[in-house]
């Protein structure tokens, strides 16, 4: 068993931002413990709003070489891209 709190990730949403950011990782023994950690670290000087906590073990993410079967069955589906579309010569005339 080890004794090692477990490692959370930090998301900060500054002023003037509209979506939280990763700034970093810490240890903590609980959430609480985390969101207060996080606010001493990395908002010292008051720029963020809103702090969100993770804890690593619960991300689940994409490995960059699976992006081929992530990505590609998008290519398959033209009608996504505005380019299946044709623009009637009066749409968007002024």
């Amino acid at each position: 068993m080890s004794n090692e709190w477990p490692l959370w990730e930090v998301f900060i949403r500054g002023q003037h931002g509209l979506s939280h950011r990763h700034v970093g990782s810490l240890h903590a023994s609980d959430a609480e413990h985390a969101l207060q950690n996080a606010r001493d670290v990395y908002t010292r000087r008051k720029e963020g709003v809103s702090i969100w906590v993770v804890p690593a073990a619960d991300i689940t993410a994409s490995a960059p070489e699976d992006k081929g079967s992530l990505y590609d069955p998008a290519d398959d589906k033209v009608y996504r891209h505005p380019t299946f579309f044709d623009i009637p010569d009066d749409v968007g005339a002024m």
